[in-house]
């Protein structure tokens, strides 16, 4: 279906509609609130090489100039903060110096067909998208046809272009580039508030990596285009971002404030992408914008309730960030952690802030979040948890694992690689090998969504220890925690009675061993497992990764598959999972981007010269 032939909600009628209120607008504003300065520069940001394509070859198109238009209500704060164009740092090195599976030819030639196969599984979902919900957010996956979730903006499309170039699809990278170029309008949307963190990870990420690998200028032409809209959602007395922003409301000129409370990882996970944005054209303003977050980050970060971590909520409108008792690694705080060394890799080491709050948030993180699961084959792994602290040395551990979190192990090996702390490395290892065995226990072969375990006692600062006694399988003590989390009295059960009336709880809920548990049973196609599986065979060259990540490959695949597409599956512990008729963008432009790498040459994303955002774009790093 053609882009115009959807109904969609109008933000402006129609161009010459637009012109005319964008007339009587900047008509009615005075000359403090005028804009200032181009959509891009013509300077190239001082990024460390350069791009195949240069930037001042580029004009942007006038019909999609409303954004970069739009009077300020709140000028950007001056002097701007610079931009880190300086002579990059020499980090370590880190990929690993050898892959032994590719001293064999037998298994570089087996490498070779899973990486096909994963490919014709993209394709089948890509074909699939283009003929039923082209220029859509989403496919269908069992009932077919177009699905809008992320403003109508061709989620999918974006986010699948960088997998495309990688995968060797160059005829299908061209002709999407060429309907998006044309058919994405960043000025129209079905949607009310604008998810600030999903846009800039999905769509700005997508169309800058997309560019860093192709040099096509009209991709850097569309992040133009949706960072001039997102530089918007900063227009606060503050100069705080509001992350679920009415954009209707902020076209028509209504002054707007951040909110009062904002999730940490939607706040804090905004820094790659706008860095990379203003790195590319020479205009710092979105550099500015978000330093200034990671600045009031920073100087707040030991004045929490857990030193080290950020709370799960922070205040936008007052920009404070240390109020809170809840602290959780996964969903809705996970990338604000993952985005530190990531942003010191990006600028090349320019800027130690990030570093020293990773160094900071990591040693909190692996004292109180991280634990080792008991489990009845006793492999020494480990699962992160959120925390309760009430700021005066009561901290609680709430031992529920999530696949979200699983991303973990790769932050942990590429900041023990960047930063040189091999106990990092370790510690990825035991929190990789702790979603492996997640994915193991469960009769489909893949995690559930969330899970409670039984943690064993810590006594080291990353939940195992020499001197630690050896985590034991205790049954017992594992039906009776299944039995309380059931609401289930057993103060009065003698052992016998325990185990007989925790078989029947373990049967009704199919509860693999050493699950207390299942607090959602889906598998929603997400890719922070075999993300890490990723990142730890680049770090370590540990050839046994291959075959983990092919066991997960094709357990996903049996699970998940449709005559279109893959779909989410509802119930991971059931013998045929039901399929819930949704693959999000990040199928395409995550999951099946990982699997492919890691059945690829070592050097095909080196993650020496890249580093993925949150949706696994990759972003040129600055180099010495």
């Amino acid at each position: 279906m053609a882009f115009g032939a959807r109904r969609r909600g109008i933000l402006f009628l129609a161009p010459s509609a637009a012109f005319l209120l964008l007339l009587l607008y900047l008509h009615l504003w005075t000359d403090e609130h005028a804009f200032a300065g181009p959509l891009l520069s013509s300077s190239s940001g001082g990024h460390g090489y350069s791009p195949p394509i240069p930037v001042k070859d580029w004009q942007p198109r006038p019909e999609f100039s409303f954004w970069s238009q739009l009077p300020y209500h709140h000028n950007p704060p001056q002097p701007l903060k610079p931009l880190p164009t300086g002579k990059p740092v020499q980090f370590p090195r880190v990929q690993a110096e050898t892959f032994p599976a590719e001293k064999s030819g037998s298994k570089r030639a087996q490498r070779a067909q899973r990486r096909e196969k994963v490919k014709k599984v993209f394709k089948r979902c890509w074909d699939s998208y283009r003929k039923f919900a082209w220029l859509a957010d989403e496919v269908a996956p069992v009932s077919g046809g177009p699905r809008n979730t992320y403003g109508g903006w061709a989620a999918t499309l974006v986010d699948a272009l960088d997998t495309m170039w990688i995968m060797g699809m160059k005829s299908e990278f061209r002709e999407a580039v060429d309907a998006a170029a044309t058919g994405i309008n960043f000025t129209t949307t079905d949607v009310k508030d604008v998810n600030v963190f999903e846009t800039t990870i999905r769509y700005l990420g997508g169309f800058l990596a997309a560019y860093d690998l192709s040099g096509d200028v009209r991709l850097l032409q569309k992040a133009a285009e949706v960072g001039e809209m997102l530089y918007h959602a900063f227009d606060t007395p503050n100069h705080m971002p509001i992350t679920r922003w009415d954009w209707q409301a902020a076209a028509r000129g209504s002054k707007q404030e951040a909110p009062g409370s904002v999730l940490l990882a939607e706040i804090g996970s905004l820094s790659m992408e706008f860095t990379r944005l203003s790195l590319l054209t020479g205009e710092a303003k979105w550099f500015d914008a978000v330093h200034r977050i990671a600045e009031a980050m920073a100087a707040q970060q030991d004045e929490t309730a857990l030193p080290g971590l950020w709370p799960l909520a922070v205040n936008a409108r007052d920009a404070v960030f240390n109020e809170g008792n809840f602290f959780p690694l996964g969903a809705m705080a996970d990338s604000a952690y993952e985005y530190l060394p990531k942003m010191s890799a990006l600028v090349g080491g320019q800027l130690p802030i990030y570093r020293t709050m990773y160094e900071k948030a990591i040693n909190t993180a692996s004292r109180h979040n991280l634990f080792r699961p008991m489990n009845p084959t006793g492999e020494d792994v480990l699962i992160a948890g959120a925390v309760r602290s009430d700021g005066r040395g009561k901290v609680d551990l709430e031992p529920e694992g999530q696949h979200l979190a699983c991303f973990l192990g790769g932050l942990f090996a590429l900041g023990g690689k960047l930063f040189g702390r091999p106990r990092d490395l370790e510690t990825a290892v035991g929190l990789v090998n702790g979603c492996i065995w997640a994915y193991k226990s469960f009769p489909s072969g893949i995690m559930a969504e969330t899970f409670l375990t039984v943690p064993c006692n810590k006594s080291s600062p990353d939940g195992r220890a020499a001197e630690d006694p050896p985590c034991q399988w205790d049954e017992l003590a594992w039906k009776r925690e299944v039995l309380r989390l059931a609401g289930k009295e057993t103060a009065d059960m003698d052992a016998e009675k325990l185990s007989a009336a925790a078989d029947k709880v373990i049967e009704t809920h199919r509860l693999p061993k050493g699950f207390s548990r299942l607090t959602d049973k889906r598998y929603i196609l997400r890719p922070e497992a075999i993300e890490s599986v990723f990142i730890l065979y680049r770090t370590t060259g540990a050839e046994e990764l291959l075959d983990v990540a092919w066991d997960m490959f094709s357990a996903i695949e049996k699970a998940t598959a449709t005559q279109l597409a893959n779909s989410e599956v509802t119930d991971v512990t059931a013998d045929k999972p039901r399929f819930a008729d949704s693959m999000e963008s990040f199928w395409l432009g995550e999951t099946l981007k990982y699997f492919y790498l890691i059945f690829s040459e070592p050097d095909l994303i080196s993650l020496d010269e890249f580093v993925f955002n949150t949706e696994a774009h990759p972003l040129r790093r600055m180099l010495p």
